[in-house]
């Protein structure tokens, strides 16, 4: 990695004063709205209390809802957590918090000017936004069999808008709020707790998921299992991937920081997440977290961490459930295939959208056109609505141009994570944390080839939160 010159201040600007005094007070009344709501057993109203609390804790400051919205965005994709409020459909904790913490951001006279930096517009945002428009045209299009199982909860083109686009760009909305946060805080280190807590919040789910239904690591890592997770909202790929990316966030920052309460703190952190990595039996989970783990060693390879890594590695072989080796090997032994392999993806999908790629191969059918692919209507693939494979799907929805687009933005995030993990005025502890940004990325483009996309999604919520902070950390220069 080399060092970028440019400089960055020790610390940002100081803010709050009697606001952030008022917020805090105002979480502090959390505390006693959950014992009211739990004594009368009305979970939707102590739902309801929470969001509004938290919602005037943030007209205080809205660093706060930043802080709420880092822990929220990884947890927001699973069950668990409140989609509705009282029933209406998109009145959520989630999105009731970031519109509260906007709002405060702009009252404050925080202008907007600033607040979508120029590759993040122009790379990402508009060619997702011009193939959502493409897209709305072809709902009537859409396969009847989604609505059947409800996959699909739009019937027409606003409500395909909705769905499509407008809500996963609200993770990058709330990446932006986190950014500006960063830059108007004192210390960015401070934004590592929440992100710890929010690690173990999905981690725990998952450990706790199984415990409770008594599953053994054999049925978890049956083909058959594939969608134990789906109760918690999650497939068990997309939590995989999640846990990758936040492993690799984790690690760089463990291996950089010189702070040895931070450190023991990360460490069990990883040990969890590593558990809850494995109860997922993702492979495409495991080849990232495995990736990771060689990518620390090659940068940051020396005696005391080739020796780690030998030490680790064989405790790692001594113990590693025989199930797991197994649903690594499928398809690979026995004379299986490549199909076998792909877990049917290759003849079951990838064959039968081929053709669609030439539809328009220039900037694609629209977002999630796989929902109206001939070959569905023909029943020449299964019916799914994800191609299974983030290229595929990019090409599929946005052609060649918007996929180019996409994989240019991520090249920017690289070599600025890249940068920022060598300069020398961050504190070694960032650095790490940056350092880790690089190697997610390179996990998601890699595990991209097996499912997941290119767009927002929760399973990557990580790793927006590690742009967010990024853009944060560059708002902290000097103007010269």
């Amino acid at each position: 990695m080399t060092v970028s010159a440019a400089r960055l201040p020790a610390h940002g600007t100081r803010g709050g004063g009697p606001g952030l005094a008022l917020g805090v007070v105002g979480l502090g009344l959390f505390g006693v709205v959950c014992g009211v709501g739990l004594a009368v057993g009305e979970l939707e109203a102590l739902v309801a209390s929470l969001t509004v609390l938290a919602c005037f804790a943030v007209l205080a400051d809205f660093r706060i809802g930043a802080v709420l919205l880092l822990v929220m965005l990884p947890v927001e994709g699973s069950y668990l957590f409140p989609h509705s409020v009282f029933g209406v459909t998109g009145l959520n904790p989630l999105n009731l918090v970031l519109a509260a913490t906007l709002f405060s951001y702009l009252i404050r006279g925080h202008g907007l000017k600033t607040f979508l930096p120029k590759p993040l517009a122009w790379l990402f945002v508009v060619p997702i936004v011009i193939a959502g428009f493409i897209g709305s045209r072809h709902v009537d299009e859409v396969f009847p069999y989604f609505y059947e199982v409800e996959v699909i909860h739009f019937t027409d083109a606003l409500g395909y808008l909705r769905d499509v686009l407008l809500k996963p760009m609200l993770t990058v909305v709330a990446a932006l709020i986190i950014a500006q946060a960063v830059m108007k805080s004192k210390k960015v280190e401070n934004f590592l707790v929440p992100f710890i807590v929010a690690v173990w919040v999905m981690s725990v789910m998952a450990i706790g998921y199984v415990v409770a239904e008594g599953v053994s690591l054999g049925a978890l890592a049956l083909t058959s299992s594939r969608t134990f997770f789906s109760a918690l909202g999650m497939h068990a790929n997309d939590l995989g991937r999640l846990y990758a990316v936040a492993y690799a966030l984790l690690l760089f920052t463990w291996g950089e920081t010189q702070d040895a309460r931070l450190k023991t703190i990360l460490l069990l952190t990883m040990g969890v997440l590593t558990m809850a990595l494995l109860f997922t039996f993702s492979r495409g989970a495991f080849v990232g977290w495995v990736g990771v783990n060689v990518l620390f060693l090659v940068w940051k390879f020396n005696a005391r961490t080739l020796g780690l890594a030998f030490l680790a590695g064989g405790v790692g072989v001594l113990l590693m459930p025989g199930a797991v080796i197994g649903r690594m090997s499928l398809g690979l032994v026995g004379g299986g295939d490549v199909n076998e392999f792909s877990a049917g993806r290759v003849e079951e999908i990838w064959l039968p959208l081929l053709p669609e790629l030439f539809n328009s191969p220039i900037w694609g059918n629209g977002l999630d056109s796989t929902m109206w692919a001939k070959a569905l209507w023909a029943e020449m693939m299964l019916p799914v609505t994800h191609p299974h494979n983030a290229y595929m799907q990019a090409i599929l929805d946005m052609g060649v141009l918007g996929m180019g687009l996409l994989l240019a933005y991520y090249w920017h995030v690289y070599r600025t994570c890249r940068d920022l993990g060598s300069n020398a005025n961050l504190s070694p502890t960032m650095r790490g944390f940056y350092q880790g940004a690089v190697a997610g990325l390179l996990c998601f483009i890699v595990t991209g080839f097996a499912g997941s996309s290119l767009r927002p999604t929760p399973e990557f919520a990580f790793l927006w939160i590690a742009i967010g902070m990024m853009y944060g950390q560059l708002g902290r220069r000097p103007t010269t």
